[in-house]
């Protein structure tokens, strides 16, 4: 069978999409920092303009904005050391009041059921004492031993963290340089189709990070007014942890929740922590979920629930954790390229025969 020349053409598009899609899976973790600065640089793009329409000099804009985003990630880093500051204190003292409390009431309970199990205090305590006793010191030679055990995961973390920021000064730079130098390569006779298409992920990407921004301001606040109306020591980093986690569905909120369950827990080291959490995380899920993420978000990414979840781990697997913060701006893309690939279907003649 002789194939024509558009067939031809056709073939060689898809082989090297293949290609491409294994050179992509092979250099995942190369790729990781580039991705992660490269999605920085689409977001923080617009602030950068909004400075150089003000007369900033680009260079200078482009710093004030790398900067803002270096100093608000250290900033939700930061929030995790006073919940470890003052949890890991009460972890030590409550954990074998607890276990004893357990093996005082659930183990008889069980026990009913047929059930025989028994918590070893003693061993218990000893844990305690030597994981959440240990001093400053100690704490630096774990971290220097696991250093050198792990030695090419710690160097890789911090090159990422030092790549990332260099990558995505330079993308923020150049960035309408770029645009214009993609757009060349883009043959006459599809450009309408192609700006088309990208105008329509431009636009569904602009409304889910402007809305998902305004929903975890939103829940950030409420978490923390809530937390601290029923009286949690640590409303303020625990909520505002929740808040932002949100922008990483289902695993931000089981964090938070977590967090707030534990601190819960050590706190009143009774079953009114654990009611307050359910209460506090039952309504701002129902909040989330039925107002919040219908208004602000909208139904325009229109992802299924299944769809997510796939997403979360496909990209959880091929780049990590930055792989799951990217998978549902990624998810929305790929569903408006379904989107157009199913309108030219139902359009073609091999639909319509």
């Amino acid at each position: 069978m002789t194939l024509t020349l558009a067939q031809r053409f056709a073939l060689a598009w898809v082989a090297l999409a293949a290609l491409l899609l294994a050179v992509l899976w092979l250099l995942a973790p190369v790729l990781t920092p580039f991705v992660t600065a490269a999605v920085l640089a689409y977001a923080l793009e617009p602030a950068v303009e909004r400075l150089v329409r003000l007369r900033v000099p680009r260079l200078l804009a482009v710093v004030l904005v790398v900067l803002a985003a270096i100093m608000v990630a250290l900033s939700v880093l930061l929030l995790i050391v006073p919940i470890l500051s003052q949890e890991l204190p009460l972890l030590r003292e409550q954990i074998p009041v607890l276990a004893a409390r357990l093996n005082d009431t659930v183990v008889p309970w069980l026990r009913g059921y047929g059930i025989r199990v028994s918590l070893d205090i003693g061993s218990i305590k000893t844990f305690v004492v030597k994981y959440l006793s240990a001093n400053v010191d100690d704490w630096l030679a774990t971290v220097v031993s696991s250093a050198r055990i792990g030695g090419s995961f710690v160097l890789a973390l911090i090159g990422n963290a030092v790549l990332v920021p260099v990558v995505l000064f330079y993308l923020l730079a150049d960035w309408s340089h770029l645009i214009e130098r993609l757009r060349s390569l883009v043959p006459q006779r599809h450009a309408a189709a192609i700006h088309g298409f990208m105008s329509e992920c431009d636009e569904v990407l602009g409304q889910y990070l402007r809305g998902q921004l305004l929903v975890m301001l939103v829940l950030a606040i409420y978490y923390t007014v809530a937390l601290s109306l029923a009286g949690f020591d640590l409303a303020l980093p625990v909520g505002v942890f929740t808040g932002l986690g949100i922008f990483v569905p289902y695993l931000g909120f089981g964090l938070g929740a977590l967090l707030a369950t534990l601190a819960g827990a050590l706190q009143f080291a009774s079953v009114y922590g654990l009611l307050a959490v359910l209460l506090i995380y039952g309504v701002g899920q129902l909040i989330e979920s039925f107002y919040l993420t219908p208004r602000l978000v909208g139904e325009r990414i229109g992802l299924h629930p299944i769809a997510v979840i796939f997403a979360l781990l496909a990209f959880g697997h091929l780049f990590g954790f930055v792989g799951v913060l990217i998978a549902l701006p990624a998810g929305a893309l790929a569903l408006v390229a379904l989107r157009r690939l199913r309108s030219a279907y139902l359009d073609s003649p091999l639909f319509l025969r």
